[in-house]
């Protein structure tokens, strides 16, 4: 059964550590996260973007697919299906689907905007017993067609937006959706302090988890982050041991071009990659 972010991530702040967001893409990116939380016994949120959910034959279709199985794979830790920079209109067709928990990404819009579009899905969130994830300031790069500079956001416009009720806050803060360009200056602890203090027991998210430095990771956690979105390392890990497996031609041996064989590198992959995440993140054993 699908349940809220809201627990498992108030769970997250009070012990220090952080569960992952781990974007999916189709059946097998589904299988293997979920595999990868029961084994580890952590709690993990499913993130699904407008992209991927329009490549996913829509949000419904996601929805069945996560809950036929979660019961089929017995599957008995917390899971939430969570939309990730949702439009505003994005937000309703997931709520009218099943998602358990949406993200608003308002943070291009002024200020007062922002507010107030978030303030209306919290209303509505709080009736349907889901979580929602707002955000100020911007993530750089680009995902799905959602681009951003990198802005830092003000910690006062965050205490705005916190204030409204919202779950789970994303504050920009220097991190960058994609791969880091070797030029990155870091994430900016200043502004991430800054928001911790103003905002106080409110769960904050760290996007673009691919390729932050582990010592950073840990220092963000530390201050107050208690999600963070890993896709682009899980889609880089899965390509490679595709192409891996192509190119060593096995999948010219016998039947190897049999999708569940041709797959399988890059889905053994894609565990190996989540459980290192949910290990640096500290959330193996907490859904014991």
């Amino acid at each position: 059964m699908l349940v809220s972010a809201k627990e498992m991530l108030q769970k997250a702040k009070a012990g220090h550590y952080a569960v992952g967001q781990f974007n999916i893409n189709n059946l097998e990116w589904t299988k293997c996260i979920l595999l990868a939380a029961e084994e580890t016994k952590s709690p993990v949120i499913l993130g699904v973007s407008e992209g991927a959910g329009k490549y996913m034959a829509g949000y419904k279709t996601v929805v069945g697919m996560v809950n036929g199985m979660l019961e089929e794979l017995k599957i008995t830790v917390p899971v939430a299906l969570h939309l990730d920079h949702g439009s505003y209109e994005g937000c309703f067709k997931c709520i009218e689907a099943g998602f358990s928990s949406i993200m608003f990404d308002g943070s291009h819009y002024p200020i007062e905007e922002n507010v107030a579009k978030t303030k209306e899905l919290v209303a509505i969130c709080e009736e349907k017993g889901m979580s929602l994830e707002a955000e100020v300031g911007s993530i750089g790069g680009e995902e799905d067609g959602v681009i951003g500079m990198g802005e830092c956001a003000d910690p006062n416009e965050c205490k705005m937006i916190a204030d409204l009720g919202v779950t789970m806050l994303a504050a920009g803060i220097g991190n960058i959706h994609g791969k880091y360009p070797a030029n990155w200056k870091g994430l900016s602890f200043e502004t991430l302090d800054a928001v911790q203090q103003l905002t106080g027991e409110m769960p904050l998210v760290l996007h673009g988890g691919t390729g932050i430095p582990e010592d950073m990771i840990k220092r963000a956690i530390d201050l107050g982050v208690s999600k963070i979105n890993v896709n682009t390392e899980c889609q880089l890990s899965f390509a490679a041991a595709t192409r891996k497996y192509i190119e060593e031609g096995k999948d010219l041996e016998g039947k190897g071009f049999d999708p569940r064989k041709l797959l399988k590198p890059g889905c053994d992959a894609i565990i190996a990659t989540v459980k290192e995440k949910m290990e640096l993140f500290g959330s193996v054993g907490k859904a014991e």
